[in-house]
């Protein structure tokens, strides 16, 4: 028995109950893409703007949006119907541990290969400076998407992690954060988080002003990480009309539904799950906005997905974490992204158990405001994207009777640990 096992040796996890939080649901499968993509583009005759002859640079991303590779294909599939020639590079800032090799496999584990795409896949982190903005900061886009004919960016409308005004996360920051490869990025966040929203849309509005934007494609999920609407949107547009689509995510993305949590588990964070790791406007929780509703106390995490491609980012949200989720973590695919964007916060080491067991225990025997009386409120999670299936604690359970969109589906049961301490299951 270890010194952790010991001073947490009266702790008492406490049981489960599994519940189902009804939220609204996309009805976007795959087979819906194409023809979705083409009738948004037809209601506005978007097509038209590429001329036959043009070299068109398709920006994709880093995050993990569900069909991603479906999307990219139909655009691209598109652009060659009207006679241009179009060609993939990755928009993803520091992502990839700010390397052209890194961001081209991230692509890779999309699904996005030129063999897949039957275009050109062109992976360059070297920049070009186009412009100023009026405030003075240096405008720098992907030299390659530069010295294409046009560029048409493809990015999830979603509120941001870290940040709030009226853009956020979606085209005009896949244009910003994206397309300025690590050198862009980095200089739009040097003046800090209060000020991106206004530093993306400033850089954002200079890149329209130089380069050929016809449209872009708007995504946008549900809570469940399914597609929920696919919008073309000219680029002259994007920004008047980016900010009435934000508000329509931002509706889609509820938090956990209590009033106050002790104790939160997150089975496993990761950039696929939210660019933050973890979503804050699932939690409540950022290293830049500060704490609201749930008010979560204490926040463990046990593991590291395996789709984050052993960026960590994110884990500095948390107060414990697993020597095992230590061990998948890689400095040199995560340090980048806190640089990039200057927030060490993020990217800090929580204190690291042993095991699953004494993670959960620390988090349990750490909590201040707990009700003795009443038991920890507890809500275990796989992931942030999991927020229709959970399960708490019995002293959450009476107010989750109350609330109509919360639905028990299941027996208490009690955690079980093997012969390591760990939870079966989790890798």
């Amino acid at each position: 028995m270890n010194i952790f096992e010991t001073l947490f040796e009266e702790v008492e996890v406490p049981e489960l109950i599994p519940v189902r939080f009804r939220l609204p649901v996309g009805r976007i499968r795959r087979e819906d893409i194409r023809p979705a993509i083409e009738r948004s583009l037809a209601e506005r005759d978007l097509l038209k703007r590429i001329c036959p002859g043009w070299r068109v640079a398709v920006a994709v991303g880093s995050r993990e949006i569900p069909h991603m590779d479906e999307i990219a294909r139909s655009v691209v599939e598109l652009i060659k119907r009207q006679g241009a020639e179009p060609f993939i590079f990755p928009a993803m800032g520091s992502h990839g541990g700010a390397t052209a090799e890194g961001q081209k496999e991230l692509l890779k584990g999309f699904g996005i290969t030129e063999e897949t795409m039957g275009v050109p896949i062109i992976s360059s982190m070297e920049t070009v400076r186009i412009s100023t903005t009026p405030g003075g900061l240096p405008v720098h886009i992907d030299k390659n998407a530069s010295e294409a004919d046009c560029i048409i960016p493809l990015g999830r409308v979603k509120p941001h992690a870290d940040f709030r005004g009226k853009i956020e996360s979606g085209l005009m920051k896949m244009l910003t954060i994206g397309c300025g490869k690590q050198y862009g990025a980095n200089l739009c966040h040097s003046l800090g988080m209060e000020h991106m929203s206004e530093n993306v849309t400033a850089v954002a509005k200079e890149i329209i002003r130089h380069k050929k934007i016809p449209f872009g494609i708007s995504i946008m999920e549900d809570a469940l990480h399914t597609l929920y609407k696919l919008t073309a949107v000219p680029g002259e547009r994007i920004e008047e009309e980016e900010p009435a689509l934000l508000v329509e995510a931002k509706s889609m993305i509820p938090g956990i539904p209590f009033e106050k949590v002790d104790v939160l588990i997150l089975e496993e964070i990761g950039k696929d799950c939210s660019g933050a790791g973890m979503d804050p406007n699932v939690t409540g929780r950022s290293q830049s906005l500060g704490i609201w509703k749930p008010f979560i106390e204490r926040i463990a995490i046990l593991n590291l997905s395996e789709k984050s491609h052993h960026n960590g980012a994110g884990v500095g949200g948390g107060d414990v974490t697993t020597k095992r989720f230590l061990d998948k973590m890689n400095f040199d695919i995560t340090y980048p992204n806190g640089i990039t964007s200057h927030d060490l916060q993020g990217i800090k080491i929580p204190a690291v158990m042993p095991n699953d067991r004494t993670a959960i225990k620390m988090a349990l025997e750490t909590c201040i405001h707990a009700d003795c009386r009443e038991g920890y409120r507890m809500v275990w999670m796989k992931n942030t994207l999991h927020l229709d299936s959970f399960s708490i604690s019995p002293a959450l359970l009476k107010e989750a009777e109350q609330n109509p969109d919360i639905e028990i589906i299941g027996e208490r049961r009690k955690i079980e640990f093997d012969e390591n301490g760990n939870i079966p299951g989790i890798l």
